[in-house]
């Protein structure tokens, strides 16, 4: 028995090192990858890097096989970023709202036969902020924006406002538009599948905190 238990803990407190999660809650197996033309460079705050439970820039590379991931506050001297930016060949925009970026819902992108790059920024929204503020070579590039009228499906996270996205919703709602403009080729079915390691790790926190607060309840000594 007590061998099970001590199991039992090694395996809650050891970790994937794919996803980054306890491999006791590990979502590799949910992932579904999808080939994209546009080449996805995620951002990541070392803030977002540290969440282990809710972070879901990790399960965007993951599902992404043409896509990289950086993590850091300032990129302005990262060397890699310098050389996609530089590289006539690319095209690079960072996802980011402003009255001057360009709205996928209504606008389309000229390749012009080059490779599209999207700089995702992945962190809170204050975090965004600095991040583009510090990184001065992001800050020279394009922006892209869109339109979603649809409510998060993260319920273990509070939003600031009903329609932001978590960085792998937003990625999936860029590739989607990029599908309708025809720069992506992609199946129905694939998009239908991307969102599951999200979903079950949405899932897998809600039941945990359900079982947690059943738990609680079970122990709560009545009064006489």
């Amino acid at each position: 028995m007590d061998k099970i238990i001590s199991n039992n803990i090694l395996v809650a407190r050891s970790k994937c090192y794919k996803c980054y999660r306890p491999m006791s809650s590990c979502m590799c197996s949910y992932v579904n990858p999808l080939a994209t033309n546009a080449k996805f460079i995620i951002l990541m705050h070392p803030k977002e890097f540290k969440k282990t439970k809710n972070g879901t820039g990790h399960l965007t590379h993951l599902s992404l096989p043409n896509s990289e991931l950086l993590i850091n506050v300032d990129f302005t001297e990262d060397t890699f970023v310098n050389s996609l930016i530089n590289d006539s060949q690319n095209l690079c925009y960072v996802l980011y709202p402003g009255k001057e970026s360009i709205n996928l819902n209504t606008q389309k992108i000229a390749l012009n036969g080059k490779q599209l790059v999207v700089f995702i920024i992945d962190s809170t929204w204050p975090c965004s902020v600095k991040m583009l503020r510090l990184s001065k070579n992001l800050q020279s590039l394009p922006k892209l924006s869109f339109t979603h009228t649809k409510n998060s499906q993260f319920k273990i996270k509070e939003q600031p406002n009903p329609f932001c996205l978590s960085t792998i919703e937003s990625v999936l709602t860029v590739i989607e538009l990029l599908h309708d403009h025809g720069i992506e080729q992609i199946e129905s079915e694939s998009f239908e599948h991307f969102l599951a390691p999200f979903n079950s790790m949405v899932n897998y926190q809600i039941e945990c905190a359900s079982r947690l607060k059943s738990e609680q309840v079970r122990f709560i000594r009545r009064e006489k």
